[in-house]
C-alpha cells in the first residue's frame, strides 16, 4: 500500500488504483476511514485513476496520537498528491472533507483542481441542532451525542453492510477525535458561513456537483437548485436512498455522477439532474 510520511513522520497511507488524468482523490470526512468508498473504487477505476485516503489517526494512518487541526489534514493530503505526481485531480469529499476539497483548491489552485465533487454534506448553513451537536462532542457528554448522530444515520436504514459501517468504522473512534472533528467543524462553519458561499467565492469557480440523499427537505434541495442557477457551474442531485452513506448504499448512481461530472464539458447543465 503507498504511503507518505508528512509532518511528525506520520505514515498517511492510501490506495492507487486505476490510471488516467484527471485523478480522483477519495477524502473520509472526520470519524471514518476510506471504508467508505469501498463499493467506489471498483466501478471509478475503470475509467479514472483513483487515489483513496485515510487521513491522519484514521483507518491505517498514523499520526493520531496528538492533537492535530484541518490545517494539518490539508497538509498531508497535499503531501499525497505530491507523491503521486498526479498533475490534476478532482476531489471527491465525503461530508465535511468537503472543508479540505476547498482547501486543496485553494492551495492547488484553478489549473490543478477544476472540479469537485461533494458527498452527502450540509451545504447550507447549519442547522442550529446541529451546530449544538458540535458543541456537543466537545464536552463530557459527548458519548451520548455521537449516539445520537449515529442513530441519526442509521434512521429508517435496513442495510445489513452500512449498518456494520456506521457501528464498526465510526463508532470505533473515540472522545478525541470526536470532539476534534466538532470543533474543526464548528470552525468552518462560523469562518465560511456555508460551503454554498465557500464555493461561489472561489475564482474561476470549480465545476462541483453535489451528490446526497438526506436530507429529504424541497426547501433543502431549492436551495441548492437556486444557488445552480445563480452560479452555473454548481450542480447538485438528489440520489434515492435512505442514509448518510450513498457511496455505500447506491454507488452505481454515485459513480455515474462522478464520471459525468469529470467527463462533462464546461457548459450549462441543468441543476438536479447528472449531466449527460
Amino acid at each position: 500500500m503507498p504511503e507518505v510520511r508528512t509532518r511528525g513522520g506520520a505514515r498517511i497511507r492510501y490506495d492507487d488504483v486505476g490510471r488516467g488524468e484527471p485523478a480522483l482523490l477519495f477524502i473520509p470526512g472526520w470519524c471514518t476511514t476510506r471504508a467508505s468508498f469501498q463499493k467506489l473504487l471498483p466501478r471509478c477505476s475503470a475509467f479514472r485513476r483513483i487515489l483513496s485516503v485515510d487521513v491522519r489517526g484514521h483507518g491505517e494512518s498514523e499520526g493520531g496520537d496528538t492533537d492535530f487541526d484541518s490545517a494539518t489534514v490539508v497538509e498531508d493530503l497535499l503531501a499525497v498528491v505530491a507523491a503521486s505526481g498526479a498533475r490534476q485531480i478532482v476531489p471527491v469529499a465525503m461530508s465535511h472533507a468537503g472543508w479540505w476539497a476547498l482547501d486543496l483548491r485553494r492551495a492547488l489552485g484553478p489549473s490543478r483542481v477544476q472540479r469537485m465533487v461533494l458527498l452527502d454534506w450540509i451545504a447550507t448553513e447549519p442547522p442550529p441542532a446541529f451546530l449544538h451537536a458540535l458543541r456537543g462532542l466537545q464536552t463530557e457528554r459527548w458519548s451520548e451525542v455521537r449516539d445520537r448522530l449515529l442513530q441519526g444515520w442509521l434512521k429508517g436504514l435496513d442495510d445489513a453492510a452500512i449498518e456494520r459501517f456506521v457501528r464498526d468504522d465510526m463508532g470505533a473512534f473515540g472522545e478525541a477525535m470526536w470532539a476534534r472533528a466538532g470543533r474543526e467543524i464548528e470552525a468552518a462553519y462560523a469562518r465560511e458561513g456555508s460551503p454554498l458561499r465557500a464555493i461561489a467565492a472561489l475564482e474561476p469557480m470549480p465545476l462541483t456537483m453535489h451528490l446526497y440523499a438526506q436530507p429529504e427537505s424541497h426547501d433543502y434541495l431549492a436551495a441548492q437548485v437556486n444557488f445552480g442557477v445563480e452560479h452555473p457551474g454548481f450542480h447538485v442531485l438528489k440520489l434515492p436512498a435512505t442514509s448518510h452513506a450513498p457511496a455505500l448504499e447506491v454507488p452505481d448512481m454515485v459513480a455515474a455522477g462522478i464520471e459525468a461530472l469529470v467527463s462533462a464539458r464546461e457548459v450549462p447543465i441543468h441543476a438536479g439532474a447528472v449531466p449527460a
